[in-house]
């Protein structure tokens, strides 16, 4: 360096560069190899980074034009180990060889030449990007080749969402290729923990909609396999609130049928009440009649008989992906969808009776006692409606008891009420009398 500025080797590496390609299709490879190398040291050593950058790139642009892949492996290792390397050379020299992945001749040769990339690249922030870029097409070809958990265990390696220099929509990207490779190994609380590693607020960018449902796809899966339906639910209502799937009648069709086959399956609590409600009030459910038919039975306040809601729904639910009669899953949804009609009716039953003959609840359910006695005990325990039940007497009695304060509130109220009641009578009578002692003047 002179006077503390780099020096300028923009002329000499111009001369070079030409010399050492003519030197190169000479097949004298080794030669302007070694004339690089020199000139390399002298433009690292000024600090002159375009230079540098330069010789780099065109040392390894050589062996690959050479075809000599083991030598381009060699150089990419020996240049990236210099003493006082630039960094930004590096990332140009890394940059140039990943462009050579697609043209290596055989998967080896591919992946010995990854193999070297991610050894250059590792614990090196300012070539982060191209070594989760590297990890991937790694992961890519393990998957290809049918292992899967291999697969996914490479591509955890990485924790991308630290990686100040990848855009938001590769790393997401990235997160969301973790996240289906673990599912695809049925690591599903793994998937959990990666899931939340995406701030779905990103999604609500309009040029985001393909990462958006392939998110929600794989979260559906997850909560499928847990039987989180109300989850499910939810992440389908995500989905149809999508402007290119609302664009799509077709499309939007089959998720808000999806959103009520999961909401009418969910286990009852405030939540699912609340919006079973709101997803009743889409002015689109009016288009689709069964499905609407469906969710009005489990708003209204009404028992909903078994045989009659098979005989009603039963052939168009059995042939959905949902209820299929042919799949063990579609079996068990359809067992939790009678489940949650008996449910229903005892919140009914609850609602109107105070005391009930355990014969006609059983009758009311379209139970067996034994399976009445389950059902009513698993609503209390979850503590959705009040009930206790008189085995000997054969009643269920569904009146909660009261506090001496709510017995107290309620004597209040009576008194107050009748009182009330007294007052206007006597003024009524009042009034009569008045009106009777007028008529007799008269």
């Amino acid at each position: 360096m002179a006077d503390g500025k780099p020096e300028d080797f923009t002329s000499i590496v111009d001369l070079q560069i030409p010399e050492t390609e003519a030197l190169a299709e000479q097949g004298r490879l080794k030669q302007a190899l070694e004339q690089l190398l020199v000139l390399e040291k002298q433009t690292r050593q000024a600090g002159d980074l375009t230079s540098t950058t330069r010789v780099l790139s065109h040392i390894v642009k050589l062996c690959h034009n050479a075809g000599d892949w083991k030598l381009l492996n060699e150089y990419v290792i020996l240049l990236s180990k210099k003493h006082g390397q630039i960094k930004q050379a590096i990332t140009k020299m890394v940059q140039e060889t990943m462009t050579y992945l697609d043209h290596t001749p055989d998967l080896k040769t591919k992946l010995d030449l990854i193999d070297t990339l991610r050894t250059v690249t590792e614990g090196k922030i300012y070539v982060e990007v191209e070594r989760a870029r590297l990890t991937r097409m790694l992961s890519k070809i393990r998957e290809d080749e049918g292992k899967i958990n291999e697969a996914a265990d490479i591509l955890q390696e990485l924790q991308v969402e630290t990686f100040g220099s990848m855009e938001k929509r590769e790393k997401t990207d990235f997160i969301l290729e973790q996240m289906r490779l673990t599912l695809a190994k049925n690591d599903y609380t793994r998937t959990q923990i990666i899931s939340r590693k995406i701030n779905t607020k990103f999604f609500s960018d309009s040029d985001q909609q393909d990462l958006k449902l392939r998110y929600y796809e794989l979260m559906i899966q997850h909560a499928l396999h847990e039987e989180q339906y109300l989850n499910v639910c939810k992440y389908y209502r995500h989905v149809y609130d999508t402007p290119s799937i609302k664009e799509v009648e077709a499309k939007w069709r089959d998720v808000l049928q999806n959103v009520i086959y999961f909401i009418v399956l969910s286990p009852y609590d405030n939540e699912q009440h609340d919006l079973l409600n709101h997803i009743f009030e889409d002015p689109n459910l009016i288009k689709l009649p069964l499905h609407y038919e469906l969710a009005k039975c489990f708003i209204t306040p009404e028992l909903m008989r078994w045989p009659r809601i098979q005989e009603l729904y039963g052939t168009a639910l059995r042939q959905t992906p949902v209820f299929t009669a042919n799949d063990e899953a579609g079996e068990k949804r359809w067992q939790e969808l009678h489940k949650r009609v008996i449910e229903h009716n005892i919140r009914v039953v609850a609602k109107y009776y105070t005391r009930v003959r355990t014969k006609r609840l059983t009758e009311l359910l379209d139970l067996n006692h034994q399976d009445t006695e389950d059902f009513l005990s698993k609503l209390v325990v979850s503590k959705t409606i009040y009930a206790k039940i008189d085995r000997p007497a054969g009643i269920v009695s569904f009146a909660a008891p009261k506090d001496a304060n709510q017995v107290l509130n309620d004597w209040s109220n009576n008194i107050n009420s009748l009182l009330g009641l007294i007052e206007k009578t006597c003024h009524l009578i009042n009034k009569e009398e008045m009106l009777h002692s007028i008529a007799r003047v008269k």
